[in-house]
């Protein structure tokens, strides 16, 4: 079953069948859904994710057993799972019920003070990073790597900037990735949301207000979860999210590495496609296109 047929007809049968006392509540889509997820929401103060191919099964489960351990160690809400749901209705996967956040994806919302954003931003993931991880999941294929070391995308990544030729400038693409992979992390494994985008984050009151969609959450490198130093901040808001965080050069070398892995196959898979790269880059919150991103990390290679 693909993201096509998650429809909300599929959510109402499944919670008919499974909470049946959840069953007169509306059932509506969102306006920016992820990728891994369907997400819809359930009446006011609920909402159904249902995994959107089976490779992102292992996240739910996870995310039951974690977030709740999280949450009260961090300064921003995250998400509150509710309950389990089985497979049915032609419906493979296990699913689940959260709590509702209110609030606007950041990808869209009105921001007032973007160097504050920044900062409540770097604030979170430094209280994300000192969480307790000694029995965490480590990175691996529950979390696509994120966590992991850079080698396990060094092959995809050499073949992106080998298929993008002179659109790019390859050899610099080259330089910054081999940098990056030859300063691995060298510290304790650590939490990690393992997908920081615009999207991931909901906005109120022109604040930042929440973190959501934790599925490739994990306990490793950090790195991967600084991307948005290129891909959303610059200027100021960029200084102040680096500050803010005080991490090492070879943590921003990875960071940088993971936006140019995602960067390069985001504009492989559609180089000559502008409203597909337009609506890739809208859905993961970026606020540069693929080819202007990937200009601005190699100027930023140090």
């Amino acid at each position: 079953m693909d993201k096509a047929q998650l429809t909300p007809e599929l959510a109402r049968c499944l919670i008919a069948r499974s909470f049946p006392h959840w069953s007169d509540l509306p059932i509506r889509r969102v306006d920016l859904d992820g990728w891994d997820n369907t997400t819809l929401r359930l009446g006011d103060e609920l909402s159904i994710r249902l995994p959107s191919a089976d490779g992102y099964v292992p996240q739910v489960a996870k995310e039951h057993r974690w977030l709740p351990v999280l949450a009260p160690v961090l300064p921003l809400p995250i998400p509150v799972p509710v309950v389990l749901g089985e497979p049915g209705c032609g419906f493979p996967r296990p699913w689940s019920v959260y709590r509702w956040i209110e609030g606007e994806p950041a990808a869209s919302a009105q921001i007032d003070d973007l160097e504050a954003f920044a900062a409540d931003l770097a604030r979170f993931l430094a209280a994300l990073r000192v969480a307790d991880a000694s029995e965490g999941p480590a990175a691996g294929d529950h979390s696509f790597g994120r966590g992991g070391p850079l080698l396990r995308y060094d092959a995809e990544t050499r073949d992106a900037i080998a298929a993008l030729g002179d659109r790019i400038d390859g050899r610099g693409a080259l330089r910054a990735w081999e940098a990056a992979l030859d300063r691995p992390w060298a510290g304790p494994p650590v939490w990690l949301h393992g997908d920081v985008a615009a999207s991931n984050l909901l906005v109120r009151d022109g604040r930042l207000a929440a973190v959501i969609d934790f599925g490739c959450c994990a306990v490793g490198d950090p790195a991967c979860d600084l991307v948005m130093a290129w891909t959303f901040f610059s200027g100021p808001a960029a200084a102040v999210f680096r500050t803010t965080l005080e991490l090492d050069p070879d943590t921003w070398a990875r960071a940088r590495a993971w936006a140019l892995w995602k960067a390069l196959i985001t504009l492989r898979d559609a180089p000559d496609d502008p409203a597909r790269l337009a609506e890739t880059a809208r859905r993961m919150g970026w606020r540069r296109a693929p080819v202007a991103l990937i200009d601005v990390l190699l100027a930023d290679v140090g």
